[in-house]
């Protein structure tokens, strides 16, 4: 440990001493035309949550232009997002390739307004660095984190104290905007931007009528996966779910996840005694395309909560150990759930009855309780 302090001091010196810029306390920020974004983070959940501030910044300054820079791990979460005019997958493993620097480093040089670095959960020492890589006039980034200084804060012009244990319970979604708030960004939509097209729309559309869904059926979506253990909701009882759900009313189920999601999504199909669709390894456009036409939704606190959280389609998300105040979608019919950090004590019936009302409303329903 006392050899990783010295050398992260060893690092921390070499970049103050040869990257340091004086820090300008004006919140004048002129009419800037090109924005560059770093959020090189693998969390996709973290992405799509803090979409707000891309939304902010087309809202504040529509004729500007927006560059991304994202992980490898998450960038098809916004491949087809509207407020990105262009991004770039920065992806270590490539940082030997010659070939790939040079593009890197030409996208660094671009000549942009501003640069900025949100924060949501955690302080990136890379995406500071690139930050300070970058050509630009202005760089905004975090001085500190919740009372925690930023020790790498000398790598920003405009530097931003964010503070949310004042409120621990606001949302993320808003949470991202107060490195930008000071300068005049805003926003009041705190909603998640899945963007997809007609090829999109027509493949979810062609995976309908394979489930050959009839006119009277409701047609529910199910994500039974998440990349963390203790924010999965029992198998048993997903299992239990649609079969209750079943039971009342006239349903076609289908589920979404990825290869790594084939032992949930195998026990699932094997304990249901009818057939459930299966919607895997698809695009993110492709999955919120399909999740926009259906009339539920349910998913544990992972990822494709936010992809859902995109739609206008009601949802339901479960949550364990997660605070839903900082995490769940917001919006119309958009519903959590959470009792304690242990997510198997929320129930079969009471997700069940949170799923009745959005049932109840589609026309054609055939109810049989």
């Amino acid at each position: 440990m006392a050899k990783e302090n010295f050398i992260s001091n060893l690092v921390y010196r070499f970049f103050r001493k040869y990257y340091f810029v004086p820090e300008d306390r004006s919140f004048e920020i002129g009419i800037p035309k090109s924005f560059l974004i770093i959020r090189q983070h693998n969390q996709l959940g973290d992405l799509l949550a803090g979409n707000s501030i891309f939304r902010a910044i087309k809202e504040t300054f529509p004729q500007s232009k927006t560059t991304l820079i994202v992980s490898s791990e998450n960038y098809y979460g916004i491949v087809k997002n509207k407020f990105i005019d262009k991004f770039f997958v920065f992806d270590k493993k490539k940082l030997f390739n010659p070939f790939y620097i040079i593009q890197f480093l030409s996208l660094l040089h671009e000549n942009y307004d501003i640069v900025i670095v949100p924060v949501t959960v955690s302080i990136s020492f890379t995406s500071n660095i690139l930050a300070r890589l970058a050509k630009a006039k202005i760089r905004i980034g975090p001085l500190s984190l919740d009372g925690v200084m930023n020790k790498s804060h000398f790598l920003f012009d405009r530097r931003i104290p964010l503070d949310w244990r004042r409120y621990p319970d606001s949302n993320v979604a808003d949470r991202i905007l107060d490195i930008v708030r000071p300068f005049g960004i805003n926003t009041s939509d705190f909603s998640s931007e899945i963007s997809f097209d007609q090829n999109d729309t027509e493949a979810a559309r062609r995976f309908i009528l394979e489930l050959d869904l009839r006119p009277y059926q409701i047609l529910v979506g199910i994500h039974s996966g998440a990349g963390k253990i203790p924010n999965r909701w029992s198998l048993i009882k997903f299992v239990n779910l649609i079969k209750k759900m079943n039971e009342n009313f006239n349903i076609k189920f289908y589920l979404t996840g990825s290869s790594a999601d084939h032992e949930s999504i195998n026990y699932i199909t094997e304990h249901v005694p009818f057939k459930t669709g299966l919607y895997l390894n698809k695009k993110i456009s492709e999955v919120a395309a399909l999740i926009s036409i259906s009339d539920l939704f349910i998913t544990n606190d992972t990822g494709i909560m936010h992809v859902a959280g995109a739609t206008d389609t009601p949802q339901i998300s479960i949550f364990g150990p997660t605070n839903p105040f900082n995490w769940a979608p917001s919006g119309k019919n958009k519903i959590f759930i959470r009792k304690s950090e242990l997510i198997d004590e929320i129930s079969v019936d009471e997700v069940y009855e949170l799923c009745v009302p959005f049932l109840l409303q589609k026309k054609g329903v055939t109810h049989h309780a």
